[in-house]
């Protein structure tokens, strides 16, 4: 070990400057063995370091490598496993615990001994040691420096401990000693018996001084032996003094004792005299009701302003005096037990007072309200309630007191609530539903009454008591209207429109007038119904105290927040064993959904009806239908996705969509349905016009729509059906060429998507664009045919020996296309005749081509083209295969565009 010690010494610390101290052979605990040496080191620079270093045997030689290094003062705990038997495991706690197994339990103690000595000497003590032996730590002297000389304090106890600091540099002070002791022996160095002879001489000088000095001191002893026997006599004394004083302490003692326990009890009966003085006040304070609110309660005035807040301050008080929570004991006084009753009884009188009084109020409001139906039903207008929400609200926080303290009571008042204002609203909204359908179709408004007579005090108190029961409903006014039919409307046009109707009328039959009427007074309709929810809603949730989602913008109702909110009230908890549950907040949403379904359950049906009304009207009705409705949801739902009028709106929207895809269903089975004459000439077909004005028609509709994905897809149903019903016409046409009723009806097409630029449609613009081109092309090759027929053979002959090998200036050799051949044909189309046969063309194609889509001049350039184009490609033949013969046409490309000219300018 000794040998490694110094190969390590040499090899890894001595050059990066530091001295090994210990070392350790181990290996880790529980693993494959593999051995590696721990040493304990110190820096030889100032400030000294302390590292543990971790070396290794390398895998490719017999050198030592350096692989981990941990300073001294992150180590923590140093854990020797067991102090009293002999095991050479232990652990070292730096960042993490480091487990290791030594070689020999000799290495290990003196390892752990190394860092013990370190620990004292650099780090004062920071280090813990565990199950290490007391005795291996007592065998180092216990060295500190108030122990130890000044001269000494440099240096420790143990072997291992002087080669800590082998060398010590001198202070100033003892440098200063030995220069002044060298300078008065300057011979010392020369003669060192001498020098040695001197020293000697004068500690004999400094012996022979101290024995003088002690043996003066002995007088000075002796008289100090004296003294302390003095003062052994006077403690004797004073002993005996404080002996006799303790004996007459001792029954003062007892009267003191008699005096304190009689303390005690004053005390004690303090306290418990202060203790029931505040049980008393705190039952006095709390359980006490003035006589105002007592007054309040049974006998305030719930009509006023002031009297229904002196309801509410004194139910608040109720309330707070029923909520006390009292303490251990109170229940048992008979007081307390009285005070109780008389508050349940309170409250038991309250809350019926207060519930007959809104239920009279409900009625009473509500036939006030129904004053003002018919002329609110004459302009379209639903009455507003602002007014009588702004009334209720007044009771606001007493029903939330009444929410807290008779859950039936409040539950009972909100299904009377709902249950008559339901009728209320349903005879507005139906007297509002059938003046919007008299405004829609027209019929004369004899013999309709709107007025609603003052009902009888009578049947006021009827439904009061209706109210107050558990049965008994209000019947409100039946409408006629619901059964309405255009079909007997004389002056009305058809019930229906479709693509065919509408390419057939003018624009004044169309009635635009009538559809923008249609439309103004559905959005009347929407825009009324709208408002009219939303502050109902609102007012519910004020009313009675049910949250909701975020408050809805919009909202009509307009409250005081210091009249509905905050106060005592908003306590649920009651203590007095009026137990229920308290909804949460997603429950109380539900809450006022469901009462807003019963108090608006005729607003779906009657909206219904009013679409299908629309839609036998003119089904293209539909189209405003669906932008307003589309328009009305998404609002609504940006305000709330969850409340009534999104969910409501939403339904009818679906009902509004099933229309727009029947009128779309409809038109497209018009088509199908489409009969030619088969004695006139085809020319535009009427879906194909109608195509476009309903195009026309819904870009303006929809030009200000946020959606309008059902109207692209309508677009694309539509326009598919159009090109296949137009092929489908072309077909079965016997009068009109197929060329020319696609031709037309595809230019027309294209004109129309290329005026209105629908972007779904573009794929189909230019598909409309390819068919008129395509078979504008094939009726001008079909129309033209050949014209110099002969002609037109003789060449194609000519190109059919080409074809089969024979070179072209070769085929004048050919017996049956040599040039007199060629010349007799020519002059068979002297250019008279060619005029005569491109007059009858032009005849021709005039009665084929229809004036509305003015094609004519069109078709007959394009005839022009084609007929230079095969010229030209005569000429082209003749020069190639008879060169240098003279041989030309008997007219010119000139003569060609006089004769196209003179034609035209002459029809």
């Amino acid at each position: 070990m000794t040998a490694i010690k110094h190969a390590l010494q040499r090899d890894i610390f001595t050059p990066n400057d530091e001295r090994l101290l210990s070392i350790v052979n181990v290996c880790k605990a529980g693993k494959k063995k593999k051995n590696c040496f721990l040493c304990a080191t110190v820096t030889t620079e100032r400030p000294v370091q302390v590292n543990v270093v971790k070396v290794k045997k390398s895998d490719k030689g017999d050198f030592y490598k350096r692989q981990t290094a941990w300073i001294l003062r992150d180590l923590a705990v140093v854990d020797a496993k067991d102090a009293n038997k002999e095991n050479p495991e232990f652990d070292l706690h730096f960042e993490k615990v480091y487990k290791w197994l030594a070689s020999s339990i000799a290495e290990k103690n003196s390892f752990i001994s190394c860092i013990w000595k370190l620990n004292q000497r650099y780090l004062r003590k920071k280090i813990e040691f565990v199950n290490v032996s007391s005795q291996l730590l007592e065998e180092l002297p216990k060295v500190t420096e108030e122990s130890v000389p000044s001269g000494e304090n440099q240096s420790v106890a143990g072997g291992d401990e002087e080669s800590l600091d082998e060398y010590q540099e001198l202070n100033a002070r003892e440098e200063q000693d030995i220069e002044i002791m060298m300078d008065g022996c300057e011979y010392a160095i020369s003669n060192a018996e001498a020098f040695a002879e001197k020293l000697s001489s004068e500690l004999q000088v400094l012996d022979g001084a101290n024995i003088q000095s002690i043996m003066a001191s002995e007088k000075q002893v002796n008289t100090l032996m004296q003294l302390l026997d003095e003062a052994l006599k006077e403690v004797d004394e004073i002993e005996y003094k404080l002996s006799s004083y303790e004996e007459m302490l001792q029954s003062v003692k007892e009267q003191m004792d008699h005096i304190s326990q009689s303390n005690d009890l004053i005390q004690l009966s303090n306290t418990n005299n202060v203790k029931l003085l505040e049980e008393i006040e705190f039952l006095v304070n709390y359980l006490d009701l003035s006589k105002g609110h007592i007054k309040a309660l049974t006998d305030g005035d719930l009509s006023s302003s002031k009297g229904i807040e002196a309801c509410t301050n004194a139910a608040e008080a109720l309330l707070q005096c029923m909520n006390v929570a009292l303490r251990p004991g109170h229940e048992e006084l008979h007081a307390v037990r009285q005070q109780q009753q008389q508050f349940r009884d309170l409250r038991e009188q309250f809350a019926r007072r207060l519930t007959n009084h809104l239920n009279n109020v409900f009625v009473q409001q509500g036939h006030d309200q129904s004053s003002s139906i018919a002329q609110h039903s004459i302009e379209l207008t639903l009455p507003k309630h602002l007014p009588f929400h702004r009334d209720l609200l007044r009771y606001a926080k007493l029903m939330e007191w009444l929410k807290n303290t008779d859950r039936e009571k409040y539950e009972g008042l909100n299904k009377n609530y709902v249950d008559y204002i339901s009728r209320l609203y349903e005879r507005e909204i139906k007297e509002f539903f059938e003046v919007a359908k008299i405004k829609m179709t027209g019929t004369s408004k004899e013999g309709k009454k709107f007025a609603t007579l003052p009902r009888k005090e009578s049947a006021v108190k009827q439904d009061i008591e209706s109210l107050h029961g558990s049965s008994g409903k209000l019947t409100g006014s039946t409408s006629s209207l619901n059964k309405l039919s255009v079909q007997g409307s004389g002056n009305r046009r058809s019930q229906s429109s479709s693509l065919l109707d509408m390419g057939n009328m003018s624009a004044s039959d169309l009635d635009v007038a009538d559809r923008t009427k249609f439309d103004k007074i559905f959005e009347q309709v929407l825009s009324e119904l709208e408002p009219l929810c939303l502050a109902e809603q609102d007012f519910i949730s004020k009313f009675f105290k049910l949250q909701q989602s975020p408050a809805l913008p919009g909202s009509v109702v307009q409250t005081d927040s210091n009249e509905v909110d905050g106060g005592y009230l908003s306590r649920p908890h009651n203590l007095l064993g009026d137990k229920f549950s308290v909804p949460s907040e997603k429950e109380e949403t539900s809450i006022i959904r469901s009462m807003m379904i019963k108090v608006f359950r005729c607003i779906e049906p009657e909206l219904n009806n009013l679409i299908s009304l629309g839609d036998k009207i003119d089904s293209f009705n539909s189209l405003y239908m669906l932008v307003k409705m589309s328009h009305h949801v998404w609002t609504a739902e940006n305000v709330d996705p969850a409340s009534f009028l999104s969910t409501t709106l939403g339904n009818v929207l679906v009902t509004v969509k099933r229309n727009f895809d029947k009128c779309i269903w409809n038109q497209m089975k018009q088509m199908e349905d489409v009969k030619i004459s088969k004695k006139s000439k085809v020319g535009i077909l009427p879906f194909v016009r109608g195509f476009e004005e309903f195009a026309e028609l819904a870009e303006s509709i929809f030009r200000s729509a946020e959606r309008r994905g059902d109207l692209d897809k309508a677009y694309t149903k539509l326009i598919r059906a159009v090109y296949n019903n137009v092929e489908k016409v072309a077909n079965e046409s016997q009068k009109t060429p197929r060329d020319v009723v696609m031709m037309e009806n595809f230019h027309h097409i294209f004109s129309t998507l290329s005026r209105l630029k629908i972007a779904c449609l573009e794929t189909e613009r230019r598909e409309a664009k390819h068919k008129y081109t395509e078979h504008l092309q094939s009726y001008v090759i079909y129309s033209l045919g050949q014209p110099l027929e002969k002609l037109n053979h003789f060449f194609e002959g000519i190109e059919a020996r080409v074809a089969q090998g024979i070179r072209e200036e070769e085929v004048s050799y050919q017996l049956a296309f040599n040039k007199q051949e060629l010349r007799k044909v020519i002059k068979e189309y002297p250019g008279k005749e060619v005029k005569k046969g491109l007059d009858n063309l032009y005849r021709k194609v005039d009665k084929h081509l229809c004036e509305e889509e003015n094609l004519l001049q069109v078709m007959w350039h394009s005839m022009q083209d084609e007929f230079i184009r095969q010229y030209k490609h005569f000429e082209g033949l003749i020069a190639r295969c008879y060169p240098g013969s003279g041989i030309t046409m008997e007219f010119t490309i000139q003569d060609i565009l006089e004769y196209f000219s003179s034609i035209a300018q002459s029809h």
